[in-house]
């Protein structure tokens, strides 16, 4: 199967957002064709029943946004996904069921390159929750900037790795009072599958330890950290209430549930609660970096990446006022550059860089003398090289 890749779309989406819908489900292309229509701002321009009718239609009807079912005739939705964002990018959003290997597929899915993911399910489906959700998200994708992904999965660890992985692991956590003393909490939103991938790949398995709230329905985190930690050195795993924030160790916040840092005694520990949303958001990133902000202070380092709204853009200033370094994707490398620009306008990063160098500036961070004196705000500091 290939594309043929016609010229580019416009830098600025047109008004209606253009909407190709892919289910091999006559009656799902229907009702999704039906809950978009209810948004004038929005025009379903065609359905396609599998991925062949859909590479056709998308060269013919040049769509803004496509939705993806994952479990279609003749070639799956991951397949697809894969081989249209070699060639030609568009923001995608995968439609999967919330259980089993449903969530999986979702976190692949997102990987592959889909801007987001909506939840469908069976007896629990809510079509009105749905259509809503779905409309908000044809919305954000249509503002998103894809980029070009050639597939290159990263292979899991073999039997060695992964026993290095577990002695390191064993080591830190034996010398535990005297290491948990720094601490990276990065937060991300829509794109931040990639962004993640991207960073936690690149970390050794020494690293201080890492806390992420990445916006993800509940059940999904799971899977989520599951998939990382095959590929990384480190170990990651979704985030169990009274966890141990170990070194070569990084928690993620489950679904559905706020991430907060305590101190106890020497060591520090996540705790997780079920307190109301914060920016329409649980788990918040404002959350966990102002509770890093108050018990880690300067012995913390703060990573704002790709992202739609400001969840986190207060916290990270809170934590550089408190003495945390602090950092910024940058616009260009950004999938959505909302979170991270709300960061950089209240002055809250002291770095700003590229995707690709986030892991390297946030370690050399965390490795240096922490900041003895909190900066002052009032001028910016934004480079990407660390002094």
């Amino acid at each position: 199967m290939s594309f043929t890749n016609p010229s580019s779309r416009p830098a600025t989406t047109v008004r209606p957002i253009r909407v190709l819908i892919v289910d091999d489900s006559a009656v799902v292309r229907s009702m999704l064709t039906r809950e978009l229509a209810r948004d004038p701002r929005i025009a379903v321009v065609g359905t396609a029943p599998d991925p062949y009718v859909a590479r056709d239609m998308i060269v013919e009807l040049q769509p803004d946004v496509l939705t993806l079912d994952v479990e279609m005739p003749r070639m799956d939705g991951i397949t697809f996904l894969r081989r249209l964002m070699a060639v030609h990018p568009l923001p995608v959003i995968v439609l999967s069921s919330l259980t089993g290997q449903g969530t999986q597929t979702a976190i692949d899915a997102m990987a592959a390159g889909a801007v987001d993911v909506v939840c469908k399910g069976d007896s629990s489906f809510a079509l009105a929750d749905m259509g809503r959700a779905l409309i908000e998200k044809v919305k954000l994708a249509a503002v998103s900037k894809v980029h070009k992904i050639v597939d290159r999965p990263t292979p899991p660890l073999n039997a060695a790795d992964g026993l290095r992985k577990a002695a390191a692991i064993n080591h830190h956590t034996a010398s535990l009072s005297a290491t948990t003393h720094r601490v990276i909490a990065i937060g991300a939103s829509t794109g931040g599958v990639q962004a993640l991938t991207e960073v936690l790949t690149k970390l050794p398995a020494s690293c201080p330890p890492v806390l992420i709230v990445q916006h993800m329905p509940a059940k999904f985190t799971a899977s989520f950290a599951e998939r990382l930690d095959g590929m990384c050195q480190v170990r990651v795993r979704e985030a169990i209430n009274g966890d141990i924030v170990a070194p070569g160790c990084v928690l993620i916040a489950p679904g559905d549930h706020h991430m907060v840092l305590h101190r106890s005694g020497a060591s520090y520990i996540v705790q997780l609660n079920d307190a109301p949303k914060v920016h329409h958001q649980r788990p918040s990133v404002e959350i966990l970096f102002d509770s890093v902000a108050r018990v880690a202070g300067r012995n913390a380092v703060g990573a704002i990446l790709t992202g739609m709204g400001s969840d986190g853009a207060e916290g990270l200033l809170h934590m550089r006022q408190a003495g945390a370094r602090t950092v910024a994707q940058d616009q260009a490398t950004c999938i959505v550059f909302g979170m991270p620009a709300e960061a950089i306008a209240r002055d809250a990063a002291e770095f700003i860089a590229p995707l690709q160098d986030i892991a390297s500036i946030v370690l050399r961070l965390a490795r240096s003398a922490p900041n003895l004196v909190a900066p002052s705000t009032s001028t910016t500091t934004t480079t990407t090289q660390v002094a």
